[in-house]
């Protein structure tokens, strides 16, 4: 099984060309639909796929959570994936997925794999809102294979969020407002539990911003703000202060939506963080290469106030991103 995930360096070079692998996965038959989902997780989030090991019931867990495994010394929690999704099925979930994103391992337990998915992040659609419903906001994307199947790509970004139970009001407590009336930050994020972490953090810093479901709409909402301010002959350093964008997003992924804001002589000026649970090197260097001012990884909120805050105010850092 772990064959699946051979020549991952080969696969980093996908990062920077709007292209993506996901492994696709099934969670069983719904009992209720009579139909059986496919599901993908993107490859660079998967550490290894095995069958599922032996696990220890824990205390106070939330119901999805089937307990832990030890994992080459390390405790790691097991989520069951069809219990989380609300698929009602009798399909054993005989396979676990090892994650491994945003600082945190957990293991995800499905009915069985399929295979990996060579893609461009174009074919990748925004979810219609009833299927939007119907999955609980679970679903980023989905794409259509050639044979009729729909495949959903999981958010495996409020899976996390919802399992590790970690307290919201310390979290946000200490951000410092900057009450700078003229700021407004631009961002782009797939995930509806990152999209309100960062509107948690603009709040609690008392910054104006503009919310994006993916790069191509940022990219729409970056060029009107230049459009306007050519009209009214304004600097566009006055109508956006920064964009801050996610890497994994459909139709238009942050490396390219960065590139294209670096390479466009109308948005001079204006800085680029890139927040992702990406967080691996290879991906932070090819940021990097796109023209990514800085980097911060996802679920650190005060970290993510405190860059905003120095990129902000002008109070340039001495070490930059990848040193």
């Amino acid at each position: 099984m772990s064959d699946l995930l051979k020549n991952v360096d080969a696969r980093t070079k996908l990062a920077g060309t709007n292209k993506l692998e996901i492994l696709m996965f099934t969670l069983g038959t719904n009992a209720h639909t009579g139909r059986r989902e496919t599901f993908g997780i993107n490859v660079f989030k998967v550490r290894e796929v095995m069958r599922t090991p032996p696990i220890t019931a824990a205390p106070e867990m939330p119901d999805s959570v089937e307990g832990m495994v030890s994992l080459r010394g390390a405790l790691v929690p097991v989520v069951d994936l069809a219990k989380y999704a609300g698929v009602a099925t009798d399909s054993p979930r005989s396979v676990m997925i090892v994650t491994e994103y945003a600082g945190h391992t957990q293991g995800f337990l499905v009915e069985a794999v399929d295979t990996i998915l060579r893609l461009d992040w174009s074919q990748m659609k925004v979810p219609p809102e009833m299927l939007m419903a119907e999955m609980g906001g679970l679903v980023t994307a989905v794409t259509e294979l050639p044979d009729g199947r729909l495949v959903m790509m999981m958010d495996v970004e409020k899976v996390l969020s919802q399992t590790t139970r970690y307290d919201d009001d310390i979290v946000y407590r200490d951000i410092k407002p900057l009450d700078d009336p003229s700021l407004t930050v631009f961002f782009a994020d797939d995930s509806v539990v990152a999209r309100k972490q960062i509107v948690r953090t603009l709040d609690a810093m008392r910054v104006a911003h503009v919310e994006t479901i993916n790069g191509r709409a940022a990219w729409e909402e970056l060029e009107k703000a230049a459009a306007y301010a050519k009209a009214s002959n304004r600097p566009i350093t006055e109508l956006v202060s920064l964009v801050l964008t996610d890497i994994e997003m459909p139709e238009m992924d942050g490396y390219i939506l960065t590139k294209k804001i670096k390479t466009d002589p109308r948005f001079i000026g204006i800085p680029v963080i890139m927040h992702s649970s990406l967080s691996g090197m290879s991906n932070q260097q090819l940021g990097k290469s796109v023209g990514v001012d800085e980097y911060v990884p996802k679920f650190e909120p005060q970290k993510l106030a405190e860059i905003l805050a120095r990129r902000l105010m002008g109070t340039e850092p001495v070490a930059h991103l990848g040193e």
